[in-house]
C-alpha cells in the first residue's frame, strides 16, 4: 500500500494521521504527539485535506480537530490552519511569579474589602440536596431574577436563568453550543486572558473589534459583522484591560448595527456588575433574537465564588440547562446558599459598595499623579488603570523590573500578535500607600524617559 501524498505546509509525520471517525482521528493525533512525531507548532491538513487524505466527510475532520481543540492538543490559527499546540505557559489573571518585586499587575481584588464568609458558610448548612431536584437554589433564584430582570429583553415572569461556575465558564458554554471549530466570533481588542484563551482552546477564528474610551467600537462591530461572525462578546462595563464602559449613546449605535443581525449570538460580560461606578447599557434591542447577559459574583464575593448567573434567550436556555444536570455539571446547592446570605446582608452590601468606591478613588488618585508627571491617564471603571505610553511597553517593563517593580504589558491582551510592541501597561494599584503610589510615579516615569 503506497504512504498518503505529503501535503503542501504540512509536516511528514501529520500525513500518518488515520482514523474513519472522528474519535480515531483525534486520538491518531494525540498519539503522534505523544510519540514526539508531531511537535509544538507542527501544521496539521486543512479539514478538507485531511478529509479527502482518509475518505471521511469533512464534518468528521471538523469535529476531530474540535476535539482536539477543546483538550489543548491543537490550536486554531484561522487562516494560518492548525498547529500543534505549543507548551509555553498561556497568559493568565492573578499573581504572577515576583520573586522579590512588587506585582502591581495581578488585576486583584482587595481581599480585605471582600464580605467575611463565615456567618454566610453556617446559613449555608442545611438538608441535603438529592439528584433530580431544581439546579437552581429556589431563595436565590428569587435574587437573581430581580438582579438580572432589569437588563435584558424578557418578560421577567417569564425570565430563563442558569447557573456556572463563574463567568468563563459561562461564555465557554455559550460558545460552544452556537460555535464550531473555525466559526468566527468578535471580540474586545484589546481583550480579557480568559476571552483569548477559550477562542484558542475552541479553534475559533476570532476577529478584533478595537475598544476606545467609550467601549466596543461601531465601524469595529460593523466590520466584524461583514466577516460574518457568529456570536460577539461585549463587556459593557469596566472592560478589561481598558476599564471602558459603554456610554448610552454608544450603547445605542451598537444596537442598531445588531439589529441587522438578529441570530448572532451577544454575549454581554458584565462581570464588574456591584462594583461598577457607570450605569448598565445593553447592545441587545428587544427584538433580538440570540443574547445572554452573564454577572459572576467573584469580583466582590471572592474568586473562590465561582458562581455566575446568565440570563439568556429560551433557547440558548435550554442548551445550557442540558450541560447542567445535577451530580455533573450543576453548581453546588451550598455555594449557591452562601452566594445568597452575602448578597442579602446588609453589611456585606455595604462592605462591597466600599469596595467599588474604594478601586474608583484610587485609580483615578494615581492617574492624576501620571498625568501630573507628563503621562496623561484617565481613570476608567475596574480594578485597574490602563496606562498609555509614548514608547514600547517592554523596554519600560524591563526597566521597571529593575527598580523592583513587576508590570503587565498590553503585549498579553493583544488579539492578534505583531512585531510593533505594544505601548500600554495594565497597572492594579488600589492596594498601594500614598507613599508606594508615588515612588511607583515616579519609578515608572524614569523607565519611560529611560527608554526613549
Amino acid at each position: 500500500m503506497s504512504a498518503p501524498p505529503r501535503l503542501r505546509g504540512v509536516t511528514t509525520d501529520a500525513a500518518a494521521i488515520s482514523g474513519g471517525t472522528a474519535a480515531e482521528i483525534a486520538d491518531s493525533v494525540r498519539g503522534l504527539v505523544e510519540r514526539g512525531h508531531l511537535s509544538p507548532g507542527d501544521a496539521l491538513p486543512p479539514v478538507r485535506a485531511l478529509a479527502e487524505q482518509l475518505g471521511v466527510n469533512r464534518n468528521t475532520a471538523v469535529a476531530a480537530y474540535r476535539v482536539l481543540a477543546r483538550s489543548g492538543v491543537v490550536v486554531s490559527q484561522g487562516r494560518a490552519g492548525t498547529r500543534v499546540a505549543r507548551r509555553s505557559r498561556v497568559p493568565q489573571e492573578g499573581f504572577a511569579d515576583a520573586g522579590s518585586l512588587r506585582d502591581v499587575g495581578t488585576g486583584n481584588p482587595d481581599p480585605h474589602l471582600i464580605p467575611d464568609l463565615g456567618p454566610a458558610l453556617a446559613a449555608a448548612a442545611g438538608r441535603h440536596v438529592l439528584y433530580g431536584e431544581p439546579t437552581i437554589d429556589r431563595d436565590l433564584l428569587a435574587w437573581a431574577r430581580e438582579w438580572m430582570a432589569p437588563d435584558v429583553p424578557a418578560d421577567a415572569e417569564q425570565l430563563r436563568l442558569t447557573l456556572t461556575s463563574g463567568a468563563v465558564d459561562a461564555v465557554e458554554r455559550l460558545l460552544a453550543q452556537a460555535l464550531q471549530r473555525d466559526d468566527t466570533v468578535a471580540l474586545e481588542d484589546p481583550c480579557f486572558l480568559a476571552s483569548i484563551h477559550l477562542a484558542q482552546l475552541g479553534g475559533y477564528r476570532a476577529v478584533p473589534v478595537p475598544v476606545d474610551a467609550e467601549g466596543m467600537t461601531v465601524d469595529g462591530l460593523r466590520d466584524a459583522l461583514a466577516q460574518g461572525v457568529r456570536a460577539v462578546v461585549c463587556t459593557p462595563r469596566a472592560q478589561n484591560p481598558t476599564g471602558a464602559s459603554l456610554s448610552a449613546r454608544r450603547a445605542a449605535a451598537l444596537r442598531e448595527v445588531m439589529s441587522a443581525h438578529p441570530y448572532v449570538l451577544v454575549v454581554q460580560d458584565d462581570y464588574y456588575s456591584y462594583l461598577s461606578r457607570q450605569p448598565f447599557h445593553s447592545i441587545v434591542g428587544p427584538e433580538h433574537q440570540r443574547w445572554a447577559l452573564v454577572r459572576s459574583v467573584s469580583k466582590f464575593a471572592g474568586p473562590d465564588m465561582c458562581l455566575a448567573v446568565t440570563a439568556c434567550d429560551a433557547d440558548t436556555a435550554s442548551r445550557l440547562e442540558m450541560r447542567l444536570s445535577p451530580g455533573t455539571t450543576w453548581v453546588s446547592h451550598l455555594l449557591q446558599r452562601i452566594t445568597h446570605s452575602v448578597m442579602t446582608d446588609e453589611a456585606a452590601l455595604g462592605l462591597i459598595d466600599q469596595a467599588g468606591a474604594h478601586y474608583a478613588k484610587r485609580n483615578a488618585g494615581f492617574a492624576a499623579l501620571l498625568t501630573e508627571q507628563g503621562l496623561p491617564t484617565v481613570a476608567g471603571d475596574g480594578m485597574s488603570l490602563w496606562v498609555g505610553l509614548p514608547v514600547s511597553a517592554r523596554a519600560v517593563a524591563e526597566r521597571m523590573t529593575r527598580r523592583g517593580w513587576l508590570v503587565r504589558t498590553g503585549d498579553d491582551f493583544r488579539l492578534e500578535q505583531t512585531e510593533e510592541p505594544s505601548r500600554h501597561l495594565r497597572l492594579t494599584v488600589h492596594d498601594l500607600g500614598d507613599e508606594d503610589a508615588a515612588t511607583l510615579v515616579a519609578d515608572l516615569v524614569e523607565a519611560v524617559h529611560e527608554a526613549g
